[in-house]
């Protein structure tokens, strides 16, 4: 069974979570979703992705938690890698990736929400990890990404007091970064695919790499150093050149679009 959509107008691709009821994850569909981004990474054309849910109510209720009723380990074992591979796939595609958060992200929903670059979520929004409540823990990168976002307090509050924050919580704390009315997140999350789409498409996939280096504990030192080198790499793409010119001659760039070695 395919538990989302997608579809693609080129740079901008667009994923909607669709497993009715609660667009819940199965290790089925958590593999569907992993081959997606890495088809999408391979496409040059592809410059951004949006994630949301279908229906009204949810992005993601998280796990399906029938998998888990029997207590069997290595079902475990299956589900959590297939949450940790997916999820770290989404966390590291090369194109930026956009969560329209349209609803409830609970559990492993969150952390797919997490593991995107940006978040936008509608003002109904709730968002949790309540994976203690139901003899669980969050394992699609939950307890090592949310920390990162909003600072340790925030995240031992949301995963070890079952804690559940509201879209303008969500915000204050730096969980999201926009929160806009009931219906929207979709058409602003893909007019902000399309700013990206508008971008050097090396100045784009380079900065978020140097970004998750102080993600990933690069001391500070080298970090500055291969920011520097990555800066300087750009001379090697027309892109360079067409940025520079075109805003000099105030028209808009025409980019060329290459997989990167």
């Amino acid at each position: 069974m395919i538990e989302f959509e997608y579809t693609h107008d080129g740079a901008v691709a667009l994923i909607t979570l669709a497993r009715p009821p609660a667009n819940a994850f199965t290790v089925d569909g958590l593999g569907q979703l992993q081959e997606v981004i890495e088809a999408f990474n391979r496409e040059a054309k592809v410059r951004a992705i949006v994630i949301t849910g279908s229906g009204p109510k949810f992005f993601s209720a998280g796990a399906d938690l029938n998998a888990f009723a029997t207590g069997d380990r290595e079902a475990a074992r299956t589900a959590a890698s297939a949450f940790g591979a997916a999820f770290e796939t989404l966390q590291n595609a090369r194109p930026v990736v956009i969560a329209a958060i349209n609803g409830y992200a609970m559990g492993g929903g969150l952390e797919c929400a997490l593991a995107c670059d940006i978040r936008i979520a509608e003002e109904h929004a709730q968002l949790a990890l309540p994976e203690p409540a139901v003899g669980l823990l969050p394992c699609g990168c939950g307890t090592q990404t949310l920390p990162w976002l909003v600072g340790e307090g925030w995240a031992k509050r949301i995963i070890l007091t079952g804690e559940r924050v509201d879209a303008a919580t969500a915000l204050r704390i730096g969980l999201v970064e926009e929160v806009v009315p009931q219906g929207g997140a979709r058409e602003v999350a893909l007019a902000m695919a399309a700013r990206v789409a508008s971008l050097s498409p090396q100045a784009v996939s380079s900065s978020k790499s140097l970004i998750h280096q102080a993600r990933n504990g690069v001391p500070r030192g080298p970090a500055l150093a291969v920011e520097r080198e990555r800066f300087v790499d750009l001379f090697d793409s027309p892109n360079q050149r067409e940025g520079v010119n075109a805003f000099l001659e105030k028209r808009k760039p025409r980019w060329h679009i290459e997989m990167e070695n």
